[in-house]
């Protein structure tokens, strides 16, 4: 290989690790479980679909660290993927209703 050729190579090669990471982060309450797998490390597609179950039974996660909650899915995890992660803003009425606190109900 030329030397020409290998600079282009490797040219070529950091632009597309740069194009990774310039992603905007992953919206765990919003991605689909495809998107989950393809870009949180650690997590194929049935993680993702763990993901996504929980999501659907308990509603949007608030924290990060909820995600740990996830059966198979650990603060390690949670931890590596961090800096690709995001809660955003989770959308008006997605998961099961919230049942408001009744007086007395509380002890």
């Amino acid at each position: 290989m030329s030397r020409f050729t290998t600079l282009i190579f490797a040219l070529l090669l950091s632009l597309s690790a740069f194009a990774t990471f310039a992603q905007d982060p992953v919206n765990i309450n919003t991605a689909d479980a495809t998107e989950l797998a393809e870009r949180l490390n650690g997590v194929g597609p049935a993680k993702a679909e763990a993901i996504i179950a929980w999501r659907d039974s308990n509603g949007a996660f608030e924290t990060l660290e909820q995600l740990a909650e996830v059966r198979g899915i650990g603060l390690r995890t949670v931890e590596i993927n961090r800096e690709v992660m995001t809660v955003g803003s989770a959308p008006r009425g997605q998961g099961p209703a919230r049942q408001p606190a009744t007086p007395g109900s509380q002890r």
